[in-house]
């Protein structure tokens, strides 16, 4: 392993990054920031999760120097709001022992904070490209002085339709500058945005340090499952042998909800990162998973770009994926940083083409999933389940499992009494003395109709005919 003085690293950052126990400079770091330190523009192609992020941030915040002048003289372009936070983390702890000041700017937040901090100074800016270009526009955000200049997940961008805001965003930026692109593949559009706006860029490969060592420690596990049946596997799996954290990918936020709701009813610490969440929530949830008081984050992919943890033990593929990029990127989130990890994925009955195109892609040598149950003994034996356990903590008492909202115990039964069948003739939310015998009729709009008859007469009929009624029942 290199360390990060042999590359030339200040002494500052160095001890930053020690502070941190990082230590040795992986693959990526090696190759690009001996180049990148000089001001030599640079294509990093490396996956998720191989440290491409101090590969170009390490070069970004030396390059500024110890005491640099306020003012945006740094942009770093990311896809998604959670990549824009781990980034901004990232960049946060290299100028940890300098004046230098970095603001993460994406949408999902108020404007307020992150213009405050564009007014105080700061010099890195971190950001997503739908509020770069909003600031830019409203002149609250100065790109003519950014010097620096990083792509991150430039795929990701092209996938998402950011490349027209990446045009625009660099039509802002000074045309002298030090330009950055890093990307896990290579199609052409990316290519051809490479050609257009960097400068003779040197193209480095890192896979850490090859595809087939990422994938060799990572254990990979495919079983044909019944939707009815998963949450207990899950809940079985969750209790196995070596388990730290653990992610699972559901296919729709709706999904993933439910199954945050059917986990924590279960008995264990789970929090979730999807879209029906407000951003405020989904870094919540998302740094509680970080520091530990959560081991279990439910995602979908677009939210859980952002998750940069290396001690995730398992990922659990509750739906699988519809490709083999989301397969890779899904199962990556495990065994980093040289760790070793386990990825299961469960396979419907229906989806049973979509992994053999993810089989036949990536040459796993496994055409047909195991079909597998919750009582299945393989379960206990692939996965180090102890024998005997369930789908539920059956040591946490009742009383101390999440319980959803209901009503006080002393007065559940009250409450079950007062709700009215919603056939009842009565308008929600109509007041009490509406509500009352002899009140008429509404329509629902709070408004009461009368026949025109004397109310008396009214009460006699419905007597008799509530006296005949009891006739018959008797």
């Amino acid at each position: 392993m290199t360390a990060f003085a042999d590359l030339g690293v200040d002494q500052d950052i160095i001890d930053a990054l020690t502070a941190k126990g990082i230590a040795d400079a992986f693959p990526i770091q090696e190759q690009t920031i001996p180049l990148s330190l000089p001001g030599q523009d640079v294509i990093g192609q490396a996956k998720t999760g191989t440290g491409k992020t101090f590969g170009f941030g390490i070069p970004v915040v030396q390059r500024l120097g110890l005491d640099p002048e306020p003012g945006v003289k740094a942009l770093v372009v990311v896809p998604t709001r959670e990549l824009a936070v781990q980034v901004y983390e990232d960049m946060d702890l290299l100028t940890s022992n300098r004046s230098t000041s970095v603001v993460a700017i994406y949408g999902g937040k108020a404007y307020e904070g992150q213009i405050d901090q564009l007014k105080a100074g700061a010099q890195i800016v971190v950001g997503t490209p739908g509020r770069l270009i909003d600031l830019a526009n409203q002149r609250l955000l100065d790109l003519s002085n950014a010097t620096e200049v990083v792509l991150d997940e430039a795929d990701k961008m092209l996938d998402l339709g950011f490349l027209p805001d990446i045009e625009k965003i660099f039509t802002k930026l000074p045309p002298k500058r030090h330009t950055q692109l890093f990307s896990a593949t290579m199609p052409g559009p990316i290519l051809t945005l490479a050609r257009r706006f960097m400068s003779n860029p040197i193209h480095i490969r890192a896979t850490d340090p090859d595809e087939g060592l990422t994938q060799a420690n990572i254990k990979h596990i495919v079983y044909r499952a019944h939707s009815l049946d998963k949450d207990e596997i899950i809940g079985r799996i969750l209790q196995a042998e070596g388990v730290g954290k653990v992610v699972i990918f559901t296919r729709t936020k709706r999904a993933a909800q439910r199954l945050v709701d059917e986990l924590n009813d279960r008995g264990f610490n789970v929090g979730g990162v999807h879209g029906d969440m407000g951003q405020e929530q989904r870094e919540r949830s998302m740094a509680a998973f970080k520091a530990g008081k959560v081991d279990v984050l439910v995602a979908t992919d677009v939210a859980a770009r952002g998750i940069d943890v290396d001690d995730i033990t398992h990922v659990i593929n509750h739906t699988i994926p519809d490709d083999d990029k989301t397969y890779l990127h899904r199962a990556g989130r495990t065994g980093r940083a040289g760790k070793t990890g386990i990825a299961v994925t469960f396979v419907d009955w229906d989806d049973l083409h979509k992994w053999a195109l993810i089989n036949r892609a990536l040459e796993f040598g496994q055409p047909e999933p195991t079909e597998t149950y919750s009582s299945s003994p393989h379960l206990y034996t692939d996965l180090n389940i102890p024998e005997g356990t369930k789908g539920r903590i059956a040591s946490a008492p009742k009383a101390e499992r999440p319980r959803r909202e209901s009503a006080p115990r002393d007065g559940e039964g009250t409450a079950r009494r007062r709700r009215r069948p919603s056939g009842s003739g009565t308008a929600e939310g109509a007041p009490a003395e509406a509500k009352s015998e002899g009140a008429g009729t509404h329509d629902g709009a709070g408004k009461e109709h009368h026949d025109g008859k004397p109310a008396a007469a009214r009460r006699r009929r419905r007597r008799r005919r509530s006296s005949g009624q009891t006739a018959q029942g008797a």
